[in-house]
């Protein structure tokens, strides 16, 4: 079972179903993810997504990154990847998997110069992120092909075109 909390910070959010983009992108990315599994298990599997500032994202990609600059998804695991498989053996039957954190105007702006919609372009970050919980990154070559592959495929599952086409890429 997959519980997706969702928050919003701040007004550089525009009106969207915040709470329906995080569940649908969280839950695709999983789905789509070798981890699929847990989707199906009776564990109760938990993922924190908060629409933010620039200013919260860039203090965070500073503090935890040593990036003092905005970006616009950061991705917080809270589980080891190499415990994913074993979850179902938590005590109380919950895991947090992590939090995600996107950051309003470092998103409002990238939809505007992809020409997609910002709930297009959020769900894009929180899969992203989401397959960051999970383990995958794109500190390699090899890494982030592998990522972005996967990455597509999940969104073409969402009927959302494939961000990677224009050359752009996530942090």
């Amino acid at each position: 079972m997959l519980n997706v909390e969702t928050s919003v910070e701040g007004d550089e959010w525009p009106s969207l179903d915040f709470s329906r983009t995080a569940s649908d992108a969280v839950r695709a990315a999983l789905a789509g993810s070798p981890h699929g599994h847990l989707l199906d298990r009776p564990l109760i599997c938990e993922v924190s997504v908060k629409f933010s500032d620039d200013a919260t994202v860039r203090t965070l990609n500073d503090r935890f990154r040593q990036k003092d600059k905005p970006t616009n998804v950061l991705s917080f695991p809270a589980v080891q990847e190499d415990l994913l498989a074993s979850l179902a053996n938590t005590d109380d039957g919950e895991a947090l998997l992590g939090d995600i954190i996107l950051a309003g105007a470092t998103c409002r702006r990238e939809a505007e110069e992809k020409d997609v919609s910002i709930a297009a372009h959020a769900a894009h970050l929180i899969v992203h992120g989401t397959l960051h919980l999970v383990g995958y990154d794109h500190e390699t070559d090899a890494d982030a092909d592998d990522m972005e592959r996967l990455e597509t495929e999940i969104l073409n599952g969402m009927n959302i075109a494939d961000p990677y086409r224009q050359g752009s890429e996530t942090d």
